[in-house]
């Protein structure tokens, strides 16, 4: 995949707006959907990865390339350990269920962050998921799982330097090359749900220049419609990375 930074158009030219290339999404408030509704906060989670569906399968109609969502930070371990192990199994009930309908509708699935921490078992299922849908070129899915931005950046440089990098050698493109999304363009736009306001260690190098879009829907009810609303904020905004033309910098089509 070209390392491109812009938007491309959607594929259904009557919706009139143009959608990120690179779509970011902090799923925030599951525990809240749920808490609201007097169920425990497991089953938020569970209604957070059944609308992760309808939003993929949306990312896809609407023509997103990549989607890259933060599932668990290297800070969510702080959460009660029931609530971890949670979290954990739903990771792997995802890749169990919904691995074989990825597959075959294209998807490519990346991990970002740190497999420690993991099961083996776990670990195992993750490395096969990445591999087996490596080829795969119609939505590419990063999973920011176990994953933060000052330790992904810190993890760069470690290796950059265990590579022997002089420092007159390192540059923005070599030191992209390191990171977890190593081969993909900066991120064009990320969502938060749940009315926060903050990026919470997403991103940090890959969203330098990303526009920002806040919504108080919970991620459990934020549907196609509201996907839909963010592009066209998206739409009108003017990126004009740091200089002053208005002019939007050129899409990938």
């Amino acid at each position: 995949m070209a390392a491109v930074s812009g938007a491309i158009h959607a594929r259904d030219d009557s919706l009139n707006v143009n959608v990120p290339f690179h779509l970011a999404v902090i799923m925030d408030g599951n525990g809240r959907w749920a808490t609201e509704r007097g169920l425990p906060r497991q089953a938020g989670h569970r209604a957070g990865v059944e609308n992760l569906r309808r939003v993929i399968r949306a990312c896809t109609e609407f023509g997103v390339r990549i989607l890259t969502i933060y599932a668990f930070s290297t800070e969510n371990w702080a959460r009660p350990g029931p609530e971890v192990r949670g979290l954990l199994a739903i990771l792997e009930m995802v890749i169990d269920r919904e691995l074989d309908d990825l597959d075959a509708n294209g998807v490519q699935l990346r991990h970002l962050g740190r497999l420690e921490g993991l099961t083996p078992k776990l670990q195992e299922k993750v490395k096969a998921a990445v591999y087996r849908t490596r080829n795969n070129d119609r939505l590419t899915l990063n999973v920011a799982f176990n994953y933060g931005g000052r330790d992904e950046i810190l993890r760069a440089m470690r290796r950059i330097v265990s590579d022997g990098i002089s420092a007159e050698e390192i540059d923005e493109v070599l030191f992209n090359n390191y990171l977890d999304t190593a081969g993909e363009p900066d991120v064009d736009l990320i969502v938060r749900t749940a009315g926060e306001m903050r990026v919470s260690n997403f991103l940090i190098w890959q969203a330098f220049y990303a526009e920002y879009y806040a919504t108080p829907v919970y991620w459990p009810d934020f549907d196609k419609d509201e996907l839909l609303k963010a592009f066209q904020v998206f739409q009108g905004r003017d990126r004009k990375y740091g200089g002053l033309s208005t002019k939007q910098k050129p899409t990938n089509e």
